[in-house]
């Protein structure tokens, strides 16, 4: 029997088959796309891998040694290095410190693989939505391949490589060697580079000893150094923090009371940088120094030890002096304004969390903006860092002086009558300094006048920053160690160090070289010199010079002695053309004075610039008794290993007699005792010295020392401008050399200046410069051997007959 087959079943296989036959050819399209991807990835990753830096050192990682600088005792004062860290071991670190660095940087460390996808759709959305880059998706792992084998750059190709080098160092290390790496690498500002060295310089602690709320003050870091600093904005830091206790508390790393307990603490931050924010002058020359000596290498790398000749107390001494002397000079010359006008700001980054006032320990003398809130006829209400406060009038009244340009005596007016609304204005950001701290208890810390400390209540002084310079220099003058350096106001302002770079006209400052050098020639204190009006013309350029001194009048016949005591212009002028002004320049060679003089008359007031450090230097030789030491920075170095590279060596070089030198000193210790230098008799103490003025009161100058300490102070501004009326070298340096004398002594011994053998009394008309007659009253005067004056009545030469002309004597 035929069997025969039904009509649809024929066309049921044929679609069956058509279906069969495009799902085989898409499964090789399939196939075919997935091949040409897997290559074209295996082709990216072959080509990106061939140039791709080792990854032997990750498992080894040890940091650079740096170079460290000592004081003369020996203590640390500063290092030199490309980044500052110290290795700590993963097992020696808190755990609520990993969490927090994990939560806030990388919640799923344990879970990737060197690369989280997740993260990175997430973040792609985040910024999408937002439509700016706000969010990155950087595993631990990848800034550890960033940070040791990478280049900062942004590009795809940095990108890709660093996908594949994270990938290699996870199949390499394990996660907590990775993470061991990452914590001590990691940059927390500052110059702060991992969590040791962050612990040290933001709480003064080991990493072992990190609170939970430091700890997440630390992990908040990383992200921002500069914008999380509680140095520069402690309510951004503070609102960091809170980001990041939150973040731990989704994590579960601690509840949600603990998050809030460990927010409502206070931090409580180290001073900045303690020990190696002072001295940056000085460390700054020795650092160049070293480069220049041992290379960039080795003084970054290398572990040197620097023993510097530095005392950080009287470093501390002569930084505190200058900028309060300079903050004092400046406020005479006038208030400028506010520094700003207050504008509100909204903080980014805070994830929508709001700022909240919290405790805020001030101390008495720090510095700190303010904004003016209001204003009384008694007083100005302001606010600082969330804190109110007053200024009262007393303490802003020197602003009653303004400032309207740079000329001090053309653009300065005086308010009449001040109150605080003549002087500062609403929403005005100005200075201030605590004056006064809130206190429950009866013995109230307070500086200046008591007048409401009975209200303890938080009290500021108007204040701004000084706009001059300065610069100060004390050295031993028997060893020649620079003892303490101040190159400026602030180093961080302005790192030209005007101790030894600036050579500025010293003034006055300079008579003691020509005065000592006319008693090595011969002179005696007792020589008579005229201090009369004289008048000079250049034959060449026909230019007239007519000096005149500081008080506009002459005073005639007058003794060497009076004539440096005083500062008489003419008299030395006159000094100077009787020497000669190359036995000067020869003196004052010898003295250490190694910057170019002038070859005229000009000399005799001081005209040629020389740098502070050669005239204190030379000051120095008369304190050490004729004996010259040129000055020392650093006493040795040695390799990381102890060896010795190079030592210093005493070159003492006897340059001018004991006599010489004493006869100078004895003259300058009348300066400080009835000359231009008396507010140094607060010392109580052997004290010698000379200020210097130049013209316009551009240069202000003193430079004075004891047996054991030679100091000097210059101020002026680095335009050359006037300083303003009768800022001479009493009045704006002086009282910078005594407070710091004043506190540096304490550390010395008291010692007298020691007389030479050939050093002999006689009394003497101070009018003649004769010897006194019998039962004639005079005054005892100092000689060196053999050059005392006659009577008047045996007497071959006046002393006035000193005055013939020199070969020189037409110069000008």
């Amino acid at each position: 029997m035929e069997v025969k087959s039904f009509s649809g079943e024929i066309p049921v296989q044929k679609k069956g088959g058509a279906f069969r036959r495009w799902l085989k050819i898409g499964i090789w399209v399939s196939l075919t796309f997935f091949v040409i991807g897997l290559v074209s990835a295996g082709g990216i990753l072959y080509y990106f891998s061939q140039d791709l830096p080792p990854l032997d050192s990750a498992g080894t990682y040890v940091p650079s040694q740096a170079t460290r600088i000592y004081s003369d005792k020996n203590e640390i004062i500063g290092q030199y290095f490309i980044e500052k860290r110290v290795f700590v071991p993963i097992k020696e670190m808190p755990k609520h410190l990993i969490q927090a660095i994990l939560a806030v940087e990388d919640a799923r460390f344990y879970e990737h693989r060197g690369f989280d996808p997740i993260r990175i759709v997430r973040a792609f959305f985040k910024n999408i939505e937002s439509g700016q880059l706000r969010q990155g998706a950087s595993t631990i792992t990848q800034q550890v391949t960033r940070s040791l084998f990478l280049t900062p750059e942004k590009t795809l190709q940095r990108k890709i490589k660093e996908l594949i080098l994270s990938r290699k160092m996870e199949l390499l290390l394990t996660k907590d060697e990775i993470l061991e790496i990452y914590l001590n690498q990691i940059y927390f500002g500052h110059g702060a580079y991992g969590v040791q060295i962050a612990s040290k310089t933001y709480f003064g602690k080991n990493v072992a000893d990190i609170t939970l709320e430091e700890a997440a003050f630390l992990a908040g870091l990383p992200k921002a150094p500069n914008n999380y600093s509680p140095y520069r904005d402690p309510e951004r830091a503070k609102l960091r923090q809170r980001v990041v206790l939150k973040r731990m508390a989704v994590e579960n790393y601690i509840s949600e009371e603990t998050y809030r307990e460990a927010y409502e603490k206070d931090l409580v931050f180290q001073k900045l940088h303690p020990g190696e924010d002072s001295a940056l002058y000085f460390k700054e020359y020795v650092r160049q120094y070293l480069i220049k000596r041992y290379g960039d290498d080795v003084v970054y790398k290398g572990g040197l030890n620097v023993y510097t000749t530095l005392n950080e107390a009287m470093q501390q001494m002569a930084e505190t002096a200058m900028q309060e002397g300079l903050r004092q000079l400046d406020k005479r010359q006038g208030y400028r304004g506010p520094i700003r006008v207050y504008e509100p700001e909204a903080l980014e980054d805070s994830e929508g969390l709001e700022p909240v006032k919290r405790a805020r320990r001030f101390v008495v003398g720090d510095f700190h903006e303010a904004r003016v809130l209001s204003r009384t006829d008694a007083y100005a209400v302001v606010e600082v860092e969330g804190h109110e406060g007053k200024i009262l009038l007393e303490d802003m009244l020197w602003a009653a002086r303004q400032l309207t340009g740079p000329d001090i005596r053309k653009d300065r007016k005086l308010i009449d009558k001040p109150r605080p609304q003549d002087i500062l204005k609403l929403d005005d950001i100005v200075q201030v300094q605590v004056k006064q701290v809130p206190s429950m208890s009866g013995d109230q810390k307070t500086t200046g006048k008591q007048s409401l400390a009975k209200e303890k209540a938080l009290l500021f002084r108007l204040e701004q920053e000084p706009l001059v310079e300065g610069a100060f220099v004390a050295l031993n003058p028997s060893t020649g160690m620079v003892s303490a350096m101040v190159g400026g106001y602030d180093f961080k302002r302005s790192e030209y160090n005007r101790a030894m770079m600036a050579k500025r006209q010293p003034g006055s400052a300079f008579k003691p070289i020509i005065y000592g050098t006319a008693i090595e020639r011969g002179f005696t204190p007792a020589s008579i010199l005229n201090d009369n009006p004289v008048i000079f013309t250049d034959d060449e350029t026909h230019k007239v010079w007519k000096p005149e001194n500081y008080e506009k009048r002459f005073y005639g016949p007058t003794t060497l002695r009076d004539a440096l005591t005083h500062s008489r212009n003419l008299a030395t002028v006159k000094l100077l053309r009787e020497i000669g002004i190359r036995n000067v320049v020869s003196y004052a060679h010898r003295m250490g004075i190694e910057s170019p003089l002038t070859q005229d008359l000009s000399l005799a007031l001081g005209s040629s610039g020389i740098s502070l450090l050669e005239l204190t230097s030379a000051f120095g030789v008369y304190a050490n008794e004729g004996v010259r030491v040129a000055p020392a920075f650093i006493s040795s170095v040695t390799d990381k290993d102890g060896q010795v590279l190079e030592s210093r060596n005493l070159d003492p070089q006897k340059v001018l007699s004991r006599e010489t030198a004493y006869v100078v000193t004895n003259i300058l210790e009348d300066v400080v005792q009835r000359g231009t230098a008396k507010r140094a008799r607060v010392l109580g103490r052997p004290v010698a010295g000379k200020t210097g003025t130049t013209n316009d009161y551009t240069d202000a100058w003193f430079i004075g020392y004891t047996p054991n300490l030679s100091a000097g102070v210059w101020v002026g501004f680095d335009d050359n401008r006037s300083l303003g009326y009768r800022e001479a070298g009493g009045r704006a340096a002086l009282p910078i050399w005594v407070s710091f004398m004043d506190e540096a002594l304490s550390l010395l011994p008291v010692v007298p200046f020691s007389i030479p053998d050939d050093i002999v009394y006689a009394k003497i008309n101070r009018t003649t410069g004769y010897l006194s007659e019998e039962g004639e009253s005079g005054e005892m005067e100092i000689f060196v051997k053999g050059t005392e004056p006659e009577h008047e009545d045996k007497a071959l030469t006046s002393p006035t007959d000193f005055f013939r002309l020199d070969q020189e004597a037409g110069a000008f």
